[in-house]
């Protein structure tokens, strides 16, 4: 089960080096930077009080070292930091690109395009961001330590209050970030799903514009914009509290560290360089507690997109099994619905009527049998949900009419990563795509706007089918495919369909009667059930709400 830990851990993990790299280097950086203020309290005590000028010089030449050190500590510490911290990111978009499109995932129709989009971006570099958090945590405790090791040589009671304060000043840093952590998680989710609502407005503004419903889809908009600027602000407003509160915090821990070596320089038992040290190192443990008090908003922030991260990738897997399909394949289908029991030979052309609602009940339940662990869709007797990836899509291809083309050349869209490069020419021409291409400035070559937007519906439609017919499955299921075409265009895709699918098992819901004259049979579907099944012209004769449906 993937936790919200197991993708901070893999994140940490996969970048195991550089974050290690990193960690030694700004811890280095850190313990040279706490050594400064010692070093000037050395050069205070046993070169300008005795007034040694060599000594002066060997003091200065050994704090011109450590600040060579800390630099170059610093500078490729931070270097390797942020490569882990983009490696890390880019690692989670991976594995949420490929949960995603991992064939045995079953689709979650609830997550809407943006909110997927949100993930995969802004919490996946929030993921990623822990990376640079562990190394940095790393050298503020170990300036802490250093620091502390300095003041317990000099003052017992210095480092002793060093010591006993900073857990307890972590644990209450700690207890202050939970309400972040929440917040943060809301301010996440609400972006999101203004940002899946904005993917989903783009994409049906012809629509939109068609029935005159910007008004209203722009005021569904702005409200789910306000809800995330209101959880945006909240979580802001808890950053801001929580980044007072322990900066608040810090301040008194660091005035009570001065406040105790003045108070032991008054009564000699420190030296003046000694003090200068303390105080100096009171003022420098600011810097680390502040990293401190950062890495737990950073890890509540972390935190929350994981948990997000982790929603999609602990999304529901079909473990399909390692049946085959009958050599050689011949390409029955039959659905058992419990009402409806089709059988459907080998090799034949079937129509499927039914009204819209019913029509898209069927072909979901085609689309979904390879996830599904029953077995009302069988082909040559063997459930599809049973098969693995790949034996399913060979035996079973369901092409909605919903489906979509992608910003890449029209060949590429009809080949779709198909082996079966060879019936590239004659499924563009059976799916009359041939003429779409014609139309292109650079022909099959001509790069498409994305989701196919420099085509109009019927030429979308075409290249969707050709790219269908290219895949050559054992069972292919067409639904609606020529509903954007004109008469003569369905004509000839009629005739290319059962031309090309000859001895081929094929599929089409629909309505069109050009299609279903072209059937072997047509099947009725009424309340789930078969009511009629015949040629078309036998149905168009005998049954009125046949008729009904495809001739009205």
């Amino acid at each position: 089960m993937t936790t919200s830990r197991t993708v901070l851990q893999r994140a940490v993990t996969g970048q195991a080096r550089l974050v290690a790299g990193a960690a030694a280097l700004l811890m280095s950086w850190q313990a040279c930077e706490s050594l400064v203020p010692v070093a000037i309290g050395r050069v205070i005590d046993r070169a300008i009080t005795p007034h040694d000028g060599g000594a002066v010089l060997t003091w200065i030449a050994l704090l011109a070292g450590l600040f060579l050190v800390l630099s170059l500590s610093f500078r490729f510490g931070s270097r390797l930091s942020r490569r882990a911290t983009e490696q890390a990111a880019h690692q989670a978009r991976v594995s949420v690109a490929s949960s995603i499109l991992d064939p045995r995932a079953r689709p979650d129709r609830s997550r809407m395009t943006g909110a997927v989009v949100s993930i995969s971006n802004s919490d996946a570099d929030r993921v990623g961001a822990f990376c640079a958090v562990l190394p940095r945590t790393c050298g503020a405790l170990i300036s802490i330590v250093v620091a502390a090791v300095v003041l317990l040589h000099i003052s017992t009671e210095l480092g002793l209050l060093v010591l006993l304060g900073c857990p307890v000043l972590l644990v209450a840093v700690h207890l202050l970030g939970a309400p972040l952590e929440r917040r943060a998680g809301i301010e996440q989710a609400h972006a999101a799903e203004a940002a899946g609502l904005a993917t989903d407005l783009v994409n049906g503004l012809r629509v939109l514009k068609g029935i005159g419903g910007e008004g209203g889809a722009a005021d569904r908009y702005e409200a789910s914009s306000r809800r995330s600027l209101q959880a945006t602000m909240r979580a802001a407003r808890a950053e801001s509290a929580y980044d007072a509160a322990t900066l608040l915090l810090t301040m008194c821990f660091l005035a009570l560290v001065a406040l105790v070596g003045g108070r032991l320089a008054a009564d000699d038992r420190i030296s003046v360089g000694d003090l200068v040290a303390a105080v100096g190192l009171a003022q420098f443990l600011l810097g680390p507690l502040s990293q401190l008090s950062a890495t737990g908003a950073a890890f509540a922030r972390a935190r929350a997109s994981a948990v997000r991260v982790a929603t999609v990738l602990a999304a529901p897997r079909h473990e399909s099994g390692d049946d085959r399909l009958p050599e050689p394949a011949p390409g029955a289908l039959a659905v058992d619905t419990g009402l409806m029991d089709l059988r459907i030979d080998p090799g034949e052309f079937v129509g499927v009527v039914s009204d819209s609602a019913e029509a898209a009940e069927i072909v979901t339940l085609l689309a979904t049998s390879r996830y599904s662990d029953a077995s009302s869709v069988r082909v040559d007797g063997v459930p599809v949900g049973s098969l693995g990836p790949a034996a399913a899509a060979s035996a079973l291809l369901v092409a909605d009419r919903g489906g979509h083309l992608f910003a890449e050349s029209m060949l590429d869209n009809v080949l779709a990563g198909q082996p079966n490069a060879e019936r590239i020419g004659v499924a563009i021409e059976a799916a009359d795509a041939d003429q779409v291409a014609a139309t292109l400035p650079e022909g099959l070559d001509t790069v498409l706007a994305e989701r196919g937007r420099s085509l109009s519906g019927g030429q979308r439609q075409r290249v969707m089918l050709a790219r269908a017919l290219a895949a050559d499955p054992e069972v292919l299921v067409l639904h609606d495919p020529t509903t954007a075409v004109d008469a003569a265009t369905e004509a000839r895709i009629a005739a290319g369909l059962r031309a090309l699918r000859t001895g081929r098992t094929t599929v089409i819901v629909t309505t069109s009667p050009v299609l279903l004259a072209g059937c072997d049979r047509v099947v009725l579907l009424r309340d789930g059930a078969i009511y009629a099944e015949g040629t078309h012209a036998r149905l168009a004769e005998t049954e009125p709400s046949y008729r009904e449906l495809v001739l009205t």
